[in-house]
């Protein structure tokens, strides 16, 4: 079985500002039904889950998105959960991500990409989200020091959605794991800075194909993709 990761554009193109619509999130969602990424004009996260597209708005207030709704950026893949464990008492983001590095290592994978899904009681979920900013070429950087705001759910059940991209892909995507929330009622969610999670199951898959569909029109070409937007990229992350 060949699964795939599809990626609209590159995190590089998003971070130097290119936020306009190169497909709709109907189109995405024939491609994969697990993911993130985010709007046109960067305007909120984006949760892909279970075949269904959610926005997690400036507040953190979820809501399912119309097809017609165009994404700039978004990474998605079929889960399949042909790799599955329980995690518990993770006390930050960082003994989740070691973990989950742990066990796609066991397996070989750490030069693969991953789809990631864990569903599981949380006693806290630092997260984030933004409001439109319709601009061309301002950095996400600055977009997000201007429309971003933070937010904190605590005992919460929800899930993790993410993707792994390897160090040599950065650029692409971002190295290591990217992590979006969604609560179970699909009432909250954002993009994870920390979490403290108390019990959890996990679905990985390891992906070894990449589809990109990247931007059309010729403003594409006026952005410069070849510089190093490595702290660029983590200081938004």
């Amino acid at each position: 079985m060949q699964n795939k990761m599809y990626q609209v554009s590159t995190l590089q193109a998003l971070a130097l500002g290119y936020s306009r619509a190169v497909i709709n999130a109907g189109e995405l969602l024939k491609e994969g039904d697990t993911g993130l990424g985010t709007f046109e004009d960067v305007n909120g996260e984006m949760i892909a889950m279970d075949g269904h597209c959610y926005r997690a708005d400036q507040d953190g207030h979820v809501t399912e998105i119309p097809p017609e709704t165009g994404v700039p950026f978004a990474a998605v893949a079929k889960l399949y959960g042909e790799q599955q464990f329980t995690l518990e008492n993770m006390p930050d983001i960082t003994a989740v991500r070691t973990e989950l590095t742990r066990k796609i290592e066991e397996r070989f994978g750490l030069n693969s990409m991953h789809v990631v899904r864990i569903d599981g009681v949380f006693e806290k979920v630092d997260a984030r989200s933004e409001a439109p900013y319709r601009s061309h070429h301002v950095t996400l950087k600055d977009v997000l020091g201007m429309t971003q705001k933070a937010f904190l759910f605590e005992n919460i059940r929800g899930s993790l959605v993410g993707v792994y991209f390897p160090d040599y892909m950065d650029g692409i995507n971002m190295p290591g794991w990217h992590l979006h929330f969604l609560s179970e009622d699909r009432s909250k969610g954002g993009h994870v800075f920390d979490v403290c999670l108390r019990e959890g199951s996990a679905k990985v898959d390891k992906i070894t194909c990449i589809e990109i569909n990247l931007p059309k029109e010729a403003a594409f070409d006026t952005y410069s993709l070849k510089q190093d937007l490595q702290e660029e990229i983590k200081s938004v992350e």
